[in-house]
């Protein structure tokens, strides 16, 4: 399975808000082709190149903003950003027969925390006919 994943990713530079085209699209078969991933250290780069502020000091800033996102997180608060979304870490649910995809092999799991996203009205709305 993670090898036709991969064979659908091309391999093509990223592709911003301000490009032409999707970023992604779907193929005759059904199958959506990924046209590529943005990095955090493009978005430092962009974010550099708009602002005039140094690369160090974006990381900075990038990397304090996903540290206050985690910790908020692991203090089991829910994180808002309005237009775009909420992160939430909800309580999935044990099972006493699961299956390790590795080896095939019967194992418990218990009740454990999944950090889960819901994309807001305005994101909804925006990527809504991205892949029809």
């Amino acid at each position: 399975m993670g090898a036709e994943r991969n064979s659908a990713v091309s391999r093509e530079p990223a592709v911003g808000r301000h490009s032409d085209g999707p970023v992604s699209s779907r193929s005759p078969g059904g199958v959506y082709v990924i046209r590529g991933k943005l990095t955090k250290a493009e978005i430092v780069e962009s974010i550099s190149e708009s602002s005039g502020l140094s690369k160090k000091d974006i990381q900075n800033i990038i990397d304090s903003f996903f540290s206050e996102v985690k910790d908020a997180l692991l203090d089991d608060r829910i994180v808002e950003f309005r237009g775009f979304g909420t992160f939430e870490i909800r309580t999935r649910k044990g099972r006493d027969r699961a299956r390790n995809p590795k080896t095939g092999e019967t194992v418990s799991v218990q009740n454990h925390g999944v950090v889960v996203f819901r994309p807001g009205k305005e994101l909804k709305k925006a990527s809504w006919e991205l892949r029809e």
